[in-house]
């Protein structure tokens, strides 16, 4: 079916699934599921155990999965994240497309899921297929206005080549280039996670599978979001509601 979306906004559903009187519930699920992840559980087995046992919808269970974390992998995360004053003077690479749809979700008012790690994560699922919507230049402009701000030397935006219209966005995403203190290229790779996996440079992501690489990583989306757009819809969803 073809992707008409203008906007990478809210699910219909989600201002039921993630209201108020629901999030008491989501976060004890992702407390109960790192619990479970820190023990060695399997993640899909547990995370029908605790999805079951809190009478989860499917979207919910999405959303629990993506803020979980074990002891081990919080631990690791948290030793390797670089602070906003750590990176004046270095070069970022970016997971572009993990760190475009969160701040695009931002700009459209879909909600974004404060998890257990300190990331924050969207809902949104491309499933090999990307569509430009309506926020996607000005998302472009703020990652780069904020690169800008925190004195980046340079940057890299990795995209995965096998998904649709990645050659358009570079297009786009170097243009934007032209504009005064923009220093970055793009460059399509086949799948960008073992590349940033193995990066000696910082690494922009909010992928689990990167984050528990030996990198070092900087929360830049979260960064883009908390000084660029201050309206986002965060639904907190870390297990002690720590900020």
């Amino acid at each position: 079916m073809p992707d008409h979306r203008r906007h990478r906004g809210p699910h219909p559903g989600d201002a039921r699934l993630f209201a108020a009187d629901q999030v008491p519930a989501l976060r004890s699920a992702v407390h109960d599921l790192s619990w479970l992840l820190t023990r060695g559980y399997a993640e899909r087995s547990s995370l029908k155990m605790v999805g079951d046992r809190f009478r989860l919808r499917q979207r919910q269970r999405t959303a629990v999965m993506r803020c979980a974390c074990g002891d081990i992998a919080l631990g690791g995360r948290t030793a390797r994240q670089l602070a906003q004053g750590s990176v004046s003077g270095q070069t970022i690479h970016l997971d572009g497309y993990n760190v475009l749809t969160t701040v695009e979700a931002a700009l459209a008012g879909g909600v974004l899921l404060l998890a257990r790690d300190g990331c924050l994560r969207d809902m949104a699922s491309m499933h090999g297929h990307y569509r430009k919507v309506e926020e996607t230049v000005q998302a472009v402009r703020l990652v780069g206005l904020a690169l800008e701000e925190l004195g980046v030397t340079e940057s890299t935006w990795y995209l995965d080549a096998p998904v649709s219209n990645s050659g358009r966005l570079a297009r786009l995403i170097e243009d934007a280039a032209a504009d005064p203190g923009i220093r970055w290229r793009v460059d399509l790779v086949p799948d960008p996670d073992p590349v940033l996996a193995v990066s000696t440079e910082v690494v922009a992501t909010a992928d689990s599978v990167i984050l528990d690489s030996d990198i070092r990583w900087f929360n830049l989306a979260r960064h883009v979001v908390r000084t660029r757009i201050p309206a986002a819809w965060i639904v907190n969803l870390h297990p002690d509601g720590r900020p």
